[in-house]
């Protein structure tokens, strides 16, 4: 159910008088709320409402006051003012929700003697900062542009790149005192519809007093809430978003946020980054396949590691194994506690950095690391080995290019290292059965996660085991309902032209 404003549906009088008292008793104590009363005509009172801050006064004064105030012979109706203002979006207002809609975003309202409602005029005016890379999803070769604050500019970004009528964008307010403007787009004959239904359903039904950003959203409509991974997508990327776009996901706007949200996901969409659609497919995959395993090393790494040392000495070399236990002498803790002090002390270091301003965070991590590493070998704390095997799991965790599974990861490896020391290699496959039986179960939107995995869609493989060329790309993935399967003609593969022997 969608939530309104908590004002009521009230109407409006004839008097003027009668509708300036109601609005300015609504907004007592409003100092940015300007009434503006004046004369159309020299003879006709009115009075212009509107918001400090957000409605383009340069734009009011020449379009609205300006035309207003002079005398003409024309009876003083609103069809007639409507003729003598010069903004293209004027519409009706007829109750004081809609007056409170309409100023809360910028517009401002006009009201006359005589008449029992208002006009709202198009004329909103917000600061907003200027398009640029988003600095979490950076790439070499794709574009350089992503999403900002306002919902508008970011439905434009979407527009220009696809520029197809089919492409809808639908619209809904949430949030009893925020008023959180929120669009969802998809493209129609692509989305299914039951799909494009059931994500305006999950809107429709928060009632919440104010959502400021998509995060907010995300918890509210995703599938199983007490799941650590990610459910729907995040992006500030226009290429990506127009991507899913033409895959059939259904992409979620919220006004004040620069991230939209994507629904459906599934694990391996999680684990792509836009780089593989801009580097050739052989480099793209390569790369893809080397994220795979530097992710099942940020899971396993330290836990590995745990269960070898304390259960299964003997799968380590001789050699090597003695070198080990050389670096292990001084040391007064087991490798489990070895693991989870280094884990933490890493965990709080990347938080720190985070936290600090940019121009002193990664340096403050970096040096952190690095003094802490060594003053703890040096103390006879932790082992040399174990500050490697954290140091590759932590850069290993950053391969993730979406922070919402990354942060997954870093989460389960705790638990995981608890049961790699408490029962060895059993407890670690009783860890990877535990993880695995979730993702089986687990639905973003009713579309399994591990899909096209499982359940198993060889068709569909093509672009998560590999990243096939483009020109081999000619189905979509099947999401849910019925789907408009055929993205391209086939036999577009590039030859050389004949009678070219390379000479």
């Amino acid at each position: 159910m969608q939530v309104n404003n908590p004002q009521p549906q009230i109407g409006f009088s004839e008097n003027l008088n009668e509708t300036l008292q109601l609005l300015q008793a609504v907004y007592a104590d409003c100092t940015d709320v300007i009434f503006h009363e004046f004369f159309i005509g020299e003879r006709t009172k009115a009075v212009l409402i509107y918001i400090d801050g957000l409605t383009h006064i340069e734009e009011v004064d020449q379009h609205v006051l300006a035309p207003l105030q002079q005398d003409f012979p024309q009876e003083h109706t609103l069809p007639n003012i409507r003729k003598k203002i010069a903004v293209s979006s004027i519409k009706d207002v007829q109750s004081v929700d809609d007056v409170i809609a309409e100023i809360s975003g910028g517009n401002p309202v006009l009201f006359m003697e005589g008449e029992n409602r208002g006009l709202s005029l198009g004329l909103s005016k917000f600061e907003k900062r200027s398009i640029e890379e988003p600095t979490a999803e950076s790439v070499l070769r794709g574009p350089r542009e992503g999403f900002i604050e306002t919902l508008r500019s970011n439905t434009a970004l979407l527009r220009r790149k696809v520029r197809s009528p089919n492409l809808k964008i639908k619209s809904l307010n949430l949030g009893t005192y925020s008023g959180t403007a929120v669009a969802i787009a998809y493209i129609e004959g692509i989305a299914a519809p039951e799909l494009v239904e059931e994500v305006m359903s999950r809107l429709r039904r928060i009632e919440n007093d104010g959502l400021l950003a998509s995060a907010y959203i995300e918890e509210f409509i995703e599938d199983n809430p007490a799941s650590p991974f990610p459910q729907v997508l995040s992006t500030e990327r226009p290429d990506v978003a127009s991507a899913y776009l033409l895959e059939g996901h259904v992409v979620i706007i919220a006004d004040g946020t620069p991230s939209v949200l994507i629904a459906p996901v599934t694990f391996f969409s999680l684990l792509q980054s836009p780089e593989d659609y801009y580097e050739r497919y052989v480099v793209g995959s390569a790369i893809r396949w080397l994220r795979y395993l530097f992710f099942a090393i940020s899971l396993l790494g330290p836990s590995l590691y745990v269960a070898v040392l304390s259960f299964h000495q003997e799968m380590i070399p001789t050699t090597l194994l003695l070198t080990v236990a050389q670096s292990r002498e001084q040391v007064p803790f087991p490798a489990l506690v070895e693991a989870v002090l280094m884990e933490s002390m890493f965990e709080a270091l990347r938080e720190a950095g985070a936290r600090l301003p940019k121009q002193i965070g990664s340096a403050v991590s970096i040096v952190g690391a690095l003094v802490i590493g060594q003053a703890a070998i040096a103390a006879g704390i932790v082992s040399a080995p174990m500050v490697m095997v954290v140091a590759i799991t932590g850069i290993a965790s950053f391969m993730a290019p979406r922070f919402t599974v990354g942060i997954a990861i870093r989460l389960l490896r705790f638990p995981m290292m608890f049961l790699a020391g408490f029962l060895g290699f059993l407890g670690l496959i009783l860890g990877i059965i535990v993880i695995l039986n979730h993702l089986l179960t687990l639905r973003s939107f009713g579309v399994p996660y591990l899909s096209p995995l499982a359940p198993m869609k060889s068709r569909e493989l093509k672009d998560v085991l590999l990243r096939v060329p483009r020109w081999m790309a000619n189905t979509r993935p099947h999401l849910t309902g019925e789907w408009n399967s055929y993205r391209q003609a086939p036999g577009q593969r590039p030859r050389p032209p004949k009678g070219n022997n390379g000479g």
